[in-house]
């Protein structure tokens, strides 16, 4: 009877659309508003009874019923004929709003001077899980982002609901929403850059194949203990053995330089899992080809 009644609410919310009166918030280096989508990762009938993790129960209307979509322009955006987005997905244990403050990400992406819009869907709040629910079916990954130029375009933020370049960076969990975004998103020849941030835990498949057919740049933090060091490895030995070009680099602090120079770039640290998000999302964006503005 739950999932029934759960499945109903489900049906009701596929049939609205994000919300016609937004309210924008004024923040440092730009506007910020948090809307709702029908095409969010949540709720999913998958998690209508919430999720056990370790015998902890992560239930479905704390941690499973939340559709927010935050969606950040920063001051210096200006309008081009498509518009360029970049998609972030955060960790367990995290929320958007979260990770927005503990990581500062809107600082971060403002100070790339990234053309582009910045938007954080709400993925398992707060719990221990990488399920990417809706986001991991055919298309509704292109569907959130129909949902999301075309609510822009009716707040006249942007002329042409059209969608450009797409970057995805994600944290930890984030791996298994961004792979199958990848896989099966429906826009995988507009994304054109990853950032995985402690993450690459599985799903290396799907990395791979959106590398070698959609020549894709890839820049890949890992850790000593956060267990994505033997995937890392793995990913760049093959990397070696297909002939493919890539860097390994072995430090804590890089330039954008170094970013640059090569598309397939894998940083492994001695930082903590937690501790490679920022400052590399920004420098990660300024390596990006990307349209930057500066002065607005």
């Amino acid at each position: 009877m739950k999932k029934m009644v759960f499945l109903i609410v489900v049906l009701i919310m596929t049939s609205l659309s994000m919300c016609k009166s937004a309210e924008w918030t004024a923040v440092s280096g730009g506007q910020l508003t948090i809307q709702s989508s029908s095409n969010s990762p949540f709720p999913h009938p998958d998690r209508a009874m919430g999720h056990v993790y370790n015998d902890i129960l992560f239930g479905f209307e704390e941690h499973y019923n939340d559709s927010s979509v935050a969606i950040f322009i920063p001051d210096h955006f200006v309008q081009t004929e498509a518009v360029n987005l970049v998609f972030y997905f955060h960790g367990w244990g995290n929320s958007i709003q979260e990770s927005i403050e503990k990581f500062e990400l809107i600082q971060q992406f403002s100070g790339s001077k990234t053309n582009a819009v910045f938007v954080l869907p709400e993925g398992p709040k707060d719990a221990s899980d990488s399920f990417g629910g809706r986001l991991e079916e055919p298309k509704i990954f292109k569907a959130l982002v129909e949902d999301v130029l075309a609510f822009l375009g009716q707040e006249k933020k942007i002329k042409i609901p059209t969608p450009g370049k797409i970057i995805l960076a994600g944290h930890s969990g984030a791996y298994r929403v961004i792979s199958f975004i990848l896989n099966r998103g429906g826009l995988t020849e507009n994304i054109s850059e990853v950032y995985l941030f402690d993450a690459l835990y599985g799903q290396v498949e799907n990395y791979t194949h959106w590398l070698e057919k959609y020549e894709g740049r890839l820049i890949n933090i890992t850790t000593q203990n956060g267990g994505t060091m033997r995937n890392s490895v793995d990913l760049m030995d093959d990397f070696d053995d297909w002939g493919m070009a890539n860097q390994r680099i072995e430090k804590n602090a890089v330039s954008v330089e170094e970013l640059k120079s090569v598309k397939i770039i894998s940083i492994f640290t001695t930082l903590g899992h937690s501790e490679v998000i920022n400052p590399f999302f920004r420098l990660s964006l300024m390596s990006s080809d990307l349209l930057k503005v500066e002065g607005q």
